[in-house]
């Protein structure tokens, strides 16, 4: 494969495995927008010797660096940390990976990403087959460092959670994930009647 063609396959599959930032950004910048076109609305109306429409730039300004010495301390203390929460919400999806429930499969000559949905049912699958149980016997969850896998034995017939274990990581060790995520299977104490 050419270097081109490697680097838009990392382009490909970057995308389909993180979130977007977009919703974030337009958040803040139609947040921006609004504000300054309403600062301009007001500065105009004052060059041109209009009343304003809500308050005066000079009015506002007097009134935010008197904030502290007239208002509720309550009130004042609610607005700063809400202020605060968006920030810190705008902030952690900045620096946060934002990471898909997709997997990506390594591959010569594609780009495969897997849902984490298709991967647990073929996990689950294979670790029905390997317990002997029934499909609503077993629940997998897939997650980027662990996979977890309940089963609910039939009363009477023993589950060997290690053959379980090695079964499902057989099955992962064919999809060549990248890193491989831990394999963890639980068997309820309590088992299933008439299964």
């Amino acid at each position: 494969m050419k270097r081109a063609d490697v680097e838009l396959t990392d382009r490909i599959v970057k995308r389909e495995t993180h979130s977007a930032r977009t919703p974030a950004a337009v958040t803040a910048a139609a947040i921006g927008i609004l504000f300054f076109a309403y600062v301009l609305l007001e500065t105009v109306l004052q060059a041109l010797g209009q009343d304003a429409w809500l308050i005066d730039p000079p009015t506002f300004w007097r009134w935010l660096a008197n904030l502290p010495a007239r208002s509720d301390p309550l009130i004042l203390g609610l607005s700063g940390g809400l202020i605060f929460l968006a920030g810190l919400l705008f902030f952690l999806q900045a620096v946060l990976p934002g990471w898909r429930a997709r997997y990506a499969l390594p591959n010569p000559r594609a780009a495969v990403v897997v849902d984490g949905e298709v991967l647990a049912a073929s996990l689950a699958r294979c670790a029905r087959t390997s317990a002997g149980v029934t499909p609503q016997q077993v629940l997998v969850t897939v997650g980027r460092m662990a996979v977890d896998v309940q089963i609910r034995p039939t009363s009477g017939t023993p589950v060997d959670p290690e053959a379980v274990r090695a079964a499902v990581e057989e099955e992962l060790q064919l999809t060549k994930l990248n890193p491989q995520p831990a394999v963890r299977v639980q068997v309820a104490s309590s088992g299933v009647i008439g299964q």
